[in-house]
């Protein structure tokens, strides 16, 4: 007997996954139900659900209007005069901890991006993992001639992949052409980053940075397990100086004071990303924030006109107009 072919075996699988889907989603059936009708357990159509979702056979896609209609989300409006605020709730059954939250806020993120980016779009997209959280919800979801460029260079962390993960990820989910930065984050020398911005392919990978339509970030605090230290960009020390100096947050590897100007301390010299003035041109600035940790740097980027939108939870929004 032959056996069948691992094409037919996709389809009739992929064309299964589809079926319940639309039991599920087109009809309203529930899972028991489902389950009963084709004679398997429940546990078995929660698979093939998720399954659905993760092939993109399933594209879930929430309204990003209706996300920023919240009393709260209107008040940070009024009070901090942006265009537009996105809040995310993390509800009792859905887990307190941090995890839960950044997902949760990513899934509103990026339904919130899909509701600002429009065709035409030049996009820079940060790094951290705020912004992965983002990029990892982000549903397929066409946007004709928009590109999306890396703001930082290249890194590495042990907690979030490389940097150029993110902008490649957000490229490929909406069909827009990826400009990444082919240079280090963080030079061994300021020498070295001199040269480094002077090389022709990253000077203009930089020059495109200075005309972004929409730049996507996100901004954390300085507290002694920051990005900046765990991805090996900064030591102790350095990060104390900066304290010292007013640094309150770290916007694209940058130090930021309470005014939401650049501190430029070490190792800003050595540094290879987007300048903050390059972003305040940008005709739309997405903040993307989680965690009451990062309240006084929000406020900072908040006034120093590094956002007009905002998606925060809805602790961070509760606190920001305290």
């Amino acid at each position: 007997m032959n056996r069948p072919t691992s094409i037919a075996s996709d389809s009739d699988r992929a064309a299964r996954l589809s079926n319940v889907a639309l039991l599920y989603y087109g009809e309203g059936l529930t899972q028991s139900e489902i389950a009963k009708r084709l004679k398997v357990s429940r546990v078995t159509i929660v698979n093939l659900l998720r399954e659905a979702r993760e092939l993109g056979i399933v594209q879930i896609r929430v309204d990003g209007q209706q996300l920023k209609e919240s009393t709260l989300a209107r008040k940070l409006r009024e009070t901090y005069g942006l265009a537009d605020v996105y809040i995310s709730d993390t509800f009792e059954d859905g887990g307190t901890g941090r995890t839960s939250h950044l997902r949760q806020l990513g899934r509103v993120a990026a339904m919130a991006f899909l509701d600002i980016v429009e065709p035409g779009d030049r996009v820079g997209v940060a790094w951290g993992e705020t912004i992965l959280a983002l990029s990892e919800e982000l549903p397929r979801a066409h946007v004709e001639n928009v590109e999306v460029n890396q703001l930082i260079g290249s890194m590495i962390s042990d907690r979030v992949p490389a940097s150029e993960n993110c902008t490649i990820r957000i490229a490929s989910q909406i069909g827009a052409q990826c400009y990444t930065l082919h240079a280090p984050a963080l030079a061994s020398s300021s020498e070295l980053a001199v040269l480094f911005r002077a090389e022709p392919t990253i000077a203009a990978q930089l020059e495109r940075l200075k005309t972004l339509d929409l730049a996507v970030y996100s901004i954390g605090n300085v507290a002694d397990d920051t990005h900046m230290v765990a991805a090996g960009m900064a030591g102790l020390d350095e990060l104390e100086n900066a304290r010292a100096a007013g640094a309150a947050g770290i916007l694209c590897c940058r130090y930021v004071n309470p005014e939401g100007e650049e501190c430029h301390v070490p190792p800003t010299d050595r540094l290879i990303a987007a300048e903050l003035d390059s972003l305040r041109v940008a005709k739309k600035r997405f903040l993307v924030v989680c965690g009451t940790d990062r309240l006084t740097a929000t406020r900072a980027a908040l006034k120093g006109g590094l956002a007009t939108h905002l998606c925060v939870n809805a602790e961070l929004g509760r606190a920001l107009l305290e």
